[in-house]
């Protein structure tokens, strides 16, 4: 049975707070096997016989359904996270620095945000899919990548994550 690592957008951060453990149970009472969280910042994987874009339509409802908040996730199959991870395009570990995996469910919006012109204290580059992107750990949120991403238009199809976070995910 495939194995899939699902990202929630938004939640821990910006008024959205819930439980991991209640996240699981609620995604276990949906159908979905083997569910285990990774953090508090909605990472999970699970097993289902669905397809990734199956998966994600049935979480973001039970989430909905269950947490009363509109809920975006974003899914990948653990071989397809993994080679995404492998491929990150700079050094993974930089003082001074984050780096990130921005993942991105539509086509447009990621060539949009590759399009981006970043700041001085940023690299950026598309992936499969992805963004990836690293920056001074003081300039994230006012970085060119930080403030595109803080806009609404990018809420429902778009979530990041510290490439430590995704190796995590992976173990």
């Amino acid at each position: 049975m495939p194995r899939y690592a699902v990202f929630l957008r938004g939640v821990n951060v910006g008024g959205v707070n819930l439980k991991m453990a209640e996240v699981a149970n609620a995604l276990t009472a949906a159908g979905f096997d083997n569910v285990k969280t990774i953090l508090a910042s909605g990472n999970v994987l699970l097993d289902s016989k669905s397809s990734a874009k199956a998966v994600r339509s049935k979480a973001e409802q039970a989430l909905r359904d269950t947490f009363g908040y509109e809920a975006w996730v974003l899914v990948y199959d653990v071989d397809e996270l993994r080679a995404l991870s492998d491929d990150y395009p700079f050094e993974r570990e930089v003082e001074g620095h984050h780096s990130y995996v921005t993942f991105v469910s539509d086509a447009d919006l990621l060539d949009e945000l590759a399009a981006l012109e970043p700041g001085p204290e940023e690299k950026v580059q598309r992936g499969d899919g992805v963004l990836y992107w690293q920056v001074a750990r003081h300039a994230t949120l006012n970085s060119t990548i930080g403030k595109t991403m803080g806009k609404k238009r990018y809420k429902s199809s778009t979530t990041t994550r510290n490439l430590r976070t995704v190796e995590k995910v992976l173990r």
